[in-house]
């Protein structure tokens, strides 16, 4: 398994019903074990949603609360995906302050190679989507937090194993 800084991603498959966000949350705050990012969603069966949570551990923890993730009811698969073998994003919307030409300019450019959207501009501020991965986001934010970051809202990573792999 090719993992970065002890960073994974855990794919979860689960039944779509209620309460079972707070069942896997809780082992998680039970285990006192920290949830980076996580997103819910629902796949191309309706009756299951795809949990795709990120997290910073060690391996033997986290082969631990795998294990007891799969214990769980409403749980039907648990993968941690190789980040070679896999493709992740995220979106983040970022508002920064651009109260000049020059600034919405810059911004602009920045936005441009990161190949980011703009999605809004007030009088004193500049939106922008990116997608990519969390490095990518971070490398974008860390070049405009110059202008001041306004407000950030980031979804969390979603991905899939690569290929044929299900």
């Amino acid at each position: 398994m090719s993992q970065t800084a002890d960073w994974y991603i855990v794919s979860a498959l689960v039944e779509n019903k209620p309460g079972v966000l707070f069942r896997i949350t809780n082992l998680f705050r039970a285990r006192n074990f920290n949830i980076e990012s996580i997103t819910v969603g629902l796949t191309e069966q309706k009756d299951l949603s795809r949990m795709t949570i990120t997290t910073k551990s060690d391996e033997k923890t986290l082969d631990q609360l795998v294990k007891q993730l799969r214990k769980l009811i409403d749980v039907v698969e648990v993968k941690v995906l190789d980040l070679d073998k896999a493709v992740y994003r995220e979106l983040a919307l970022i508002k920064m302050k651009a109260v000049d030409p020059t600034t919405r300019s810059e911004i602009m450019n920045y936005a441009n190679i990161f190949r980011g959207n703009i999605i809004d501009i007030g009088k004193e501020t500049i939106t922008v989507e990116i997608t990519g991965t969390p490095d990518k986001i971070d490398a974008f934010m860390n070049l405009v937090e110059q202008y001041g970051i306004a407000q950030l809202a980031r979804t969390g990573v979603c991905a899939l194993p690569r290929g044929v792999e299900l």
